[in-house]
């Protein structure tokens, strides 16, 4: 009989983060993939991500919506427990034999205490990583919790076993969001904007000739009411460069709404002909997107994880990051906007940098559905020290 795998997908994060393994899970002779697709996933306000899964051939088992309206922080802790509960209910329908769950949301945590009280074994994704934010604690409540680890850097491996987690159990695959940047075309056709810009979003369609920005900034958890003055630094710098921008919604922690708003007034006021707003697009264009992009700025992960893969120029704002380990192509900034401009221009002088593999070197997804195929974990955990 083949062993399911029951994988989580909440958001468009996700879906980049876990498009590989989902993938090689289903091409597996060994595997059968039971796809749960919950959260902002499956909502229109974030991009209807569901929609690209359903297009890229993926059929979801099941459906979970689980969000509280409101982005703040008693919503976000509402979502948490709603999730708890559905989930379970799927899970006991779906009987998976390994529940697999993806780095630090909300959903991930919820997604972990459900299959750890059912007694299904839980694999994780980029365990062992340091950021700021509430999202650190998130990863490292699930890695406790979690039975199988697949850590994308070999110090996420190393504070893996540090924090007592059994080596046998630990597997370093490296991120399967770097598994797209390895395998396809990166250059820009001609009509990518022109054919990107009519799936979501709203602004004026840019010139793929021209030099142009990325920016991907979320709302910071832990510093939930500061979200409209530190989006407002952003735009300030982005007005005074006046540059060719795609600029991506927040997801939909607390704080959302706040990040949203400073964005909202930002386009009705001053109308900026040079700025795309869009919601979601598909991992492989995301990809393209930012390796041709002149900086990637904001406080995304991506910048980081893809960034240094790809050499993009970034400039990571504000405490999200905190910790992370990154490459020579990101300048850390506090939320001012002198300083936020002063470093988007001096990236855009220097270019692109060499390539790091620090989260792995494109082969992630084959290795995770590999050892899911084999791994035998122990439900009973203890700790290793």
């Amino acid at each position: 009989m083949k062993r399911k795998i029951c994988v989580i997908v909440a958001s468009r994060a996700n879906y980049a983060r876990i498009k590989t393994v989902l993938k090689a899970i289903k091409e597996h002779p060994d595997l059968e993939l039971q796809l749960v697709v919950s959260a902002s996933a499956l909502l229109y306000k974030y991009g209807s991500v569901i929609d690209q899964i359903k297009k890229d051939g993926f059929e979801p088992a099941a459906t979970c919506y689980i969000i509280v309206e409101g982005e703040n922080p008693t919503t976000m802790a509402k979502s948490t427990g709603l999730a708890v509960i559905e989930l379970a209910t799927i899970f006991n329908n779906l009987k998976p034999d390994v529940v697999l769950t993806v780095a630090d949301r909300y959903e991930t945590l919820a997604t972990a205490i459900a299959a750890s009280y059912m007694n299904i074994p839980l694999a994780h994704t980029q365990g062992g990583e340091i950021t700021g934010t509430i999202d650190e604690s998130v990863r490292h409540s699930v890695t406790r919790l979690a039975h199988v680890h697949f850590p994308a850097s070999k110090e996420s491996k190393e504070r893996l076993i540090k924090m007592g987690e059994n080596p046998e159990s630990i597997f370093l695959t490296g991120c399967p969001s770097m598994d797209l940047l390895k395998n396809q075309d990166l250059s820009l056709p001609e009509d990518f904007f022109k054919k990107l810009f009519g799936v979501s979003g709203v602004g004026s369609v840019l010139n793929s000739k021209e030099p142009y920005l990325v920016v991907m900034q979320h709302p910071v958890t832990t510093e939930f009411g500061n979200g409209v003055e530190q989006i407002n630094h952003t735009i300030e710098a982005i007005k005074k460069l006046k540059m060719q921008t795609i600029w991506f919604w927040p997801n939909p922690d607390a704080g959302s709404d706040e990040i949203s708003k400073g964005l909202r007034i930002f386009r009705e006021n001053d109308k900026p002909d040079y700025v795309y707003f869009i919601k979601n697009i598909s991992p492989e264009d995301y990809a393209r997107l930012i390796s041709n992009c002149s900086c990637l700025i904001g406080n995304s992960s991506s910048a980081i994880r893809e960034g240094s893969f790809l050499g993009v120029p970034a400039v990571n704002i504000g405490t999200r990051q905190n910790g992370r380990e990154h490459g020579k192509n990101i300048i850390n900034v506090d939320y001012n906007s002198k300083k936020i401009f002063e470093a988007i221009s001096k990236q855009i002088e220097h270019g692109k940098y060499e390539p790091e593999h620090i989260y792995g070197d494109g082969n992630a997804g084959k290795k995770i559905a590999d050892v899911l195929a084999k791994i035998k974990p122990q439900i009973q955990k203890k700790l290793f020290l």
